[in-house]
This record gives C-alpha cells, sequence and structure tokens, in this order.
C-alpha cells in the first residue's frame, strides 16, 4: 500500500462534534513509511546538490568515508560495489 491509497482509506468519525480521522495500522505504517521515504529522497536531493557545488569532490561536499561512518556506528559497514 502506498502512502496516497493509505490517506485515501482515510476514514472520517464525528465524536461530540468533533470531527476524527480512523486508519487501520496497516494504512497508518505505510503512510509513515511513504513520509519517511519522501523525507530520504529530499537528503539524497541536498546531498547530490552539495556534491554537484564541490565540483564531485566528495570530502568538500561533507561526505565521510565508509571507515568513518563504520568507526562511528560501532557497526561493520560493507562496502558496496
Amino acid at each position: 500500500m502506498t502512502g496516497l491509497e493509505a490517506l485515501q482509506s482515510a476514514q472520517f468519525i464525528t465524536i461530540k462534534n468533533q470531527r476524527f480521522v480512523a486508519l487501520r495500522a496497516e494504512e497508518w505504517n505505510a503512510l509513515i513509511e511513504w513520509l519517511e521515504d519522501l523525507e530520504d529522497a529530499e537528503i539524497a536531493r541536498q546531498s547530490l546538490s552539495e556534491l554537484k557545488a564541490a565540483n564531485g569532490d566528495r570530502k568538500q561536499a561533507g561526505w565521510l568515508e565508509w571507515s568513518e561512518v563504520e568507526n562511528q556506528s560501532g557497526r561493520v559497514v560493507k562496502d558496496i560495489k
């Protein structure tokens, strides 16, 4: 289910002159995931814009080396090639 489908499935309920929106938990989770994807896409666009402004220089754009990320997280990060 997409975020848009989740929004379209919303049901409106009126109780004591107040309107509420009801969503199934599955629809709520789809909506949250959709919003997170939008946020991730904006972060990626911004990062690529900064990289372009730095003429492709990752360090100048503020990008970290994989080893730095690994050291900060304490987790092993596999290099994807």
